[in-house]
């Protein structure tokens, strides 16, 4: 069992950088494939990056490749996304998930544990 909690979201102008945190308990936080999804009001959830158990592979969707990276530190059981360059259309509720798997997976249905959310807002 993993618990998830993501402090942090906010407001921010478009074309500036924010930073996202997710805390996880649970001693297997290391062996857990991480992700990141949002869903924006309206639409639906779309999972934007993963990240392995180990940090050395990660994924991002084409909508925030080259903006967002996708970071892990085991020994803190601590996932970051850290998003640049943000637009109106980053616009969206922040999820972080766990997946407790070996296996990478890049869709949200993969993923069994997620935190509560958090409010991301870019103004234009």
């Amino acid at each position: 069992q993993v618990q998830l909690l993501e402090p942090g979201g906010g407001l921010v102008q478009a074309g500036g950088p924010l930073g996202l945190s997710c805390a996880a308990s649970g001693r297997t936080f290391s062996v857990y494939v991480l992700g990141w999804s949002r869903k924006p009001q309206g639409k639906e959830r779309e999972l934007v990056a993963t990240i392995s158990a180990s940090g050395s592979s990660t994924y991002y969707s084409d909508s925030v490749k080259g903006r967002f990276t996708n970071s892990r530190d085991n020994a803190k059981n601590t996932v970051a996304l850290q998003m640049n360059s943000l637009k109106p259309e980053d616009t969206a509720v922040y999820y972080c998930a766990a997946r407790p798997s070996m296996m990478e997976a890049t869709t949200a249905a993969a993923y069994n544990y997620w935190g509560q959310g958090t409010q991301v807002t870019v103004s234009s």
